[in-house]
C-alpha cells in the first residue's frame, strides 16, 4: 500500500464512496437553478398565445399581407421566395369558378404544382374544418389540369415548358370518358 492512501481506496469502497459524495454535491448544486427555471417557465398555453401575437403581428407586415392569420413557416418562405422572384403564382381555377393561388419554385414541374395545390387544399380543409380527406388519385383521375387549351399531362415537364409564367391561370377541366 502507498502511503496516505486508506485501505477503502484500495479495495474501491472509497473510491464509490468518493463519487457518491460527488454526485450528492452535484445534485445539490443543481436543485436551486432547476427551482428558479420553473418558477420563471410559463405555461404551454401562454407560450402559444405570445406566439400567435407575434405572428399576427408579422403578417401585417405588406409582404407577408396576403397571408392567413393561422399561417405556417412553409406559406410564409413560399411568399418571401415569390417577392425574390424565386417562385410563381400560379392562378388555379376549379370548376365551381374559386379561384387557388399557389406558389411554385420557379423550376416547379407539373408534379410540383399538384403538390401544391394538394397542400393548399389540405391547409384550407384544415382552417375551416371541412372535409377529412380527399382522394388525390381519384382527383387527378378524373380532372386535368389545363393551360390555354393544352392539358398538363407529363409530370415530368417543366411549367415553363409549357409556357406557364407568374400570374397565369390554369384551369381543373374534367376529362372526357374514352368508351
Amino acid at each position: 500500500m502507498m502511503e496516505g492512501q486508506s485501505e477503502d481506496v484500495v479495495t474501491g469502497e472509497g473510491f464509490v464512496k468518493d463519487e457518491e459524495v460527488k454526485k450528492e454535491d452535484l445534485t445539490e448544486e443543481a436543485t436551486p437553478d432547476a427551482e428558479e427555471e420553473d418558477e420563471e417557465a410559463l405555461p404551454h398555453s401562454e407560450i402559444l398565445d405570445i406566439f400567435e401575437e407575434g405572428l399576427a403581428r408579422l403578417v401585417q407586415d405588406p409582404l407577408l399581407c396576403d397571408l392567413p392569420i393561422q399561417v405556417t413557416l412553409e406559406e410564409v418562405n413560399s411568399q418571401i421566395a415569390l417577392e425574390y422572384g424565386q417562385a410563381m403564382t400560379v392562378r388555379v381555377l376549379k370548376a365551381d369558378g374559386e379561384v387557388m393561388p399557389i406558389v411554385v419554385v420557379q423550376s416547379a414541374t407539373v408534379l410540383d404544382l399538384k403538390k401544391a395545390i394538394r397542400r393548399f387544399m389540405e391547409l384550407k380543409q384544415q382552417r375551416e374544418g371541412g372535409v377529412k380527406h380527399v382522394s388525390w388519385r381519384y382527383v387527378w383521375r378524373t380532372y386535368n389540369l389545363v393551360f390555354q387549351g393544352e392539358k398538363l399531362e407529363d409530370d415530368k415537364t417543366r411549367l415553363k415548358d409549357y409556357g406557364i409564367r407568374n400570374r397565369d391561370e390554369v384551369t381543373f377541366m374534367k376529362r372526357l370518358r374514352k368508351k
